[in-house]
């Protein structure tokens, strides 16, 4: 896939989308579909979708936000692609912005979701993250709980954390971090919410590891141990919203990245006491 953002409007009328149950409790659901192009398997999904109003969410425009920041941060991360197209779902056209991603999995590679592989393989009181700092994968929970505070990200149930193994070469990793679309104000659908909206409160997630508290999770880091990221800067505000001048209004433009400088501000305070 070439580019991040294709503007130009392709006909996906032919895929076949299937519903999968929004796990944050919002009203509506997401359809996600597949297709293989030349041997390349590619993922679609879009935003929330309502069975009367159609696509009414733009959490596939917080896919391609999230993913810039990670690549400014150099965050190891699957890349998403936002894609202008048609639809066809329950037998209505719709023109919306959607998200494609590629495979993760390397060539031999198998995936389970971490909660499932954490249920079958823990030691007898062994919390999630003392299970996974014991497997060596403590820089990427600590990362993952940076990232998700930067974000606000109200979704990284047991799912959304994959491990990958691969029997032949007996190796065994977590998967890039994925599926950031319910963060940053999701759920703002009115220049009133996004006007009121507090960028810096501190709202309940379905989080699998440590608390549901994004703060609270900093406090679980261990001093010395904050993972060494690039330094977000103000001048990245334009790499961040580059090209969505037409797809999300100014006002929400403006308020996701007031969400990020000023958590990523708090964040290096954090990390930078007195």
């Amino acid at each position: 896939m070439n580019g991040d953002i294709v503007k130009e409007k392709q006909d996906l009328t032919y895929l076949s989308w299937t519903r999968t149950r929004n796990s944050s409790g919002t009203a509506g659901s997401f359809l996600k579909a597949y297709s293989e192009l030349g041997g390349e398997k590619i993922y679609y999904k879009l935003s929330n979708y309502d069975a009367m109003r159609g696509v009414i969410g733009h959490e596939c425009v917080n896919e391609l936000i999230v993913d810039r920041l990670l690549t400014i941060l150099g965050v190891g991360h699957l890349h998403y692609q936002l894609i202008h197209a048609d639809i066809l779902v329950n037998e209505q056209q719709q023109e919306v912005y959607l998200s494609a991603s590629g495979d993760f999995k390397k060539r031999g590679e198998s995936k389970i979701a971490l909660d499932v592989y954490y249920d079958s393989e823990h030691r007898e009181g062994e919390t999630p993250l003392e299970f996974c700092v014991r497997n060596g994968w403590a820089n990427y929970i600590y990362t993952m709980f940076v990232v998700d505070y930067l974000i606000l990200n109200r979704d990284r149930h047991g799912a959304n954390i994959e491990v990958l193994r691969d029997s032949q070469k007996r190796s065994i990793r977590l998967a890039p971090l994925f599926d950031h679309g319910l963060s940053l104000l999701f759920n703002c659908m009115t220049d009133e919410r996004i006007r009121d909206y507090d960028v810096m409160e501190d709202r309940l997630t379905n989080t699998f590891i440590g608390s549901r508290s994004p703060m609270e999770n900093l406090k679980l880091i261990p001093a010395g141990q904050f993972p060494k990221l690039n330094p977000l800067l103000p001048q990245h505000r334009d790499a961040l919203m580059q090209g969505l001048e037409d797809v999300i209004p100014q006002n929400l433009r403006d308020k996701i990245w007031e969400m990020i400088w000023k958590r990523w501000c708090a964040y290096e305070d954090i990390c930078n006491p007195g």
